[in-house]
């Protein structure tokens, strides 16, 4: 049969990890699959949380609103936006990259503008969507490209990944409205913030009148729950939306509704906010510590984060990955985020950092009294 081909590759991400499964098996020793993108610090307790639940309501047994159920979409304005924002507003959706997918096939850009190291799947549902993707080294700089920019669109990632770069807010929000008033949209794509914020945080609150401003974000990682592949986007233009929900409906009907009942509870839920709660201020922590425990030993790679403070799921250290799967600890190279440096990266690895401080340190303490197999300048400023 005649196939048509999507140029896409799987991830890496995925091959490093059945990689260590094998390792593991053949060795009969643990290994740290820090190649993974989950935070693995605590699970989320659902214990009183899943009672709450009636699974054998209206809601949950019947087709799920294409736009996602209202009292959802409420409590998602009221969480995420501090009322600021109405639910018809927010289109529920299978995950963050699903809310990515639909806005890259229905935005009319040319190109895609990428932070220089960006999340792998960004590039593989550009060329599937058979989109063009151009690329910044520094937010600072697309205030200067103006021109260059009109017709095409921007994506930021704050905190990033692979990096773990966090920028300041009030900077990066006088950014986004500049590009707003040039009428360049603006995908803000952050779902590793809220790990470590609540309700009290306004900045999508801030952002939600821009009207060339697209929000996704993901369940998966602020409330633990990637299985069940749940996120929403943010839209105040309504012929987008429009256009949006049509192509979401046809291509799934709704999105899962016992995911959505799960997702309201832990959002208004007594028992599912205090569930939130611990799994963030767990996770949070350990993840502070870890970073703190890399810096410390010299092994964060601090030339990534020369106007930026690493805080997020992600960090880059100074060694390979194979250096790094001598020691048992999964890891993908830097070089596989990045177009324009892979010879430069391919020094660096990103790990994910959010693992129980304990074990971190159990696999990296052999590791620091170790050195490098080859030179590297891990503080020379990126050019």
């Amino acid at each position: 049969m005649k196939i048509q081909k999507s140029g896409a590759a799987l991830s890496k991400i995925v091959r490093n990890g059945e990689r260590l499964k094998r390792l593991a098996k053949e060795s009969g020793q643990e290994y740290l699959p820090l190649n993974r993108g989950i935070n693995q610090v605590v699970p989320i307790d659902l214990t009183e949380v899943i009672p709450q639940l009636d699974f054998a309501s209206p809601e949950m047994l019947n087709y799920p609103p294409t736009q996602g159920l209202y009292k959802l979409r409420k409590a998602i304005g009221e969480e995420f936006f501090r009322g600021a924002s109405s639910p018809e507003n927010i289109l529920i959706t299978g995950g963050g990259m699903n809310a990515l997918d639909l806005i890259v096939q229905t935005l009319g850009f040319q190109k895609l503008y990428l932070p220089r190291y960006y999340w792998g799947c960004y590039h593989h549902i550009l060329t599937i969507r058979q989109k063009e993707s151009g690329s910044y080294a520094r937010q600072a700089e697309l205030a200067d490209r103006l021109e260059e920019l009109r017709g095409n669109a921007v994506l930021i990632c704050d905190p990033g990944n692979p990096l773990g770069e966090k920028y300041d807010d009030e900077a990066q929000l006088d950014l986004i409205r500049r590009l707003n008033a040039e009428r360049i949209p603006v995908i803000v794509d952050s779902p590793y913030r809220r790990i470590f914020a609540g309700r009290e945080d306004d900045y999508y609150a801030r952002l939600a009148e821009l009207d060339n401003v697209i929000i996704t974000e993901s369940f998966s990682k602020s409330v633990g729950l990637s299985g069940q592949r749940l996120g929403f986007l943010h839209t105040t233009n309504r012929e987008l939306m429009e256009e949006l929900h049509v192509r979401l409906m046809y291509a799934t009907n709704g999105i899962n509704a016992f995911a959505q009942l799960l997702v309201h509870e832990l959002l208004t839920g007594e028992t599912g906010k205090r569930a939130v709660t611990e799994f963030k201020i767990r996770t949070a922590r350990n993840i502070e510590r870890n970073i703190e425990y890399l810096r410390e030993r010299g092994l964060l790679a601090e030339a990534f984060y020369a106007d930026a403070e690493p805080r997020g799921m992600f960090a880059i250290v100074s060694r390979t990955e194979e250096e790094l799967l001598a020691h048992r600890i999964g890891s993908v190279s830097l070089s596989f985020f990045t177009d324009t440096e892979k010879e430069r990266a391919a020094r660096f690895s990103r790990i994910c950092v959010s693992v129980p401080h304990e074990k971190f340190v159990q696999f990296f303490d052999p590791l620091t009294h170790c050195p490098a197999e080859t030179p590297r300048t891990p503080n020379r400023p990126l050019p």
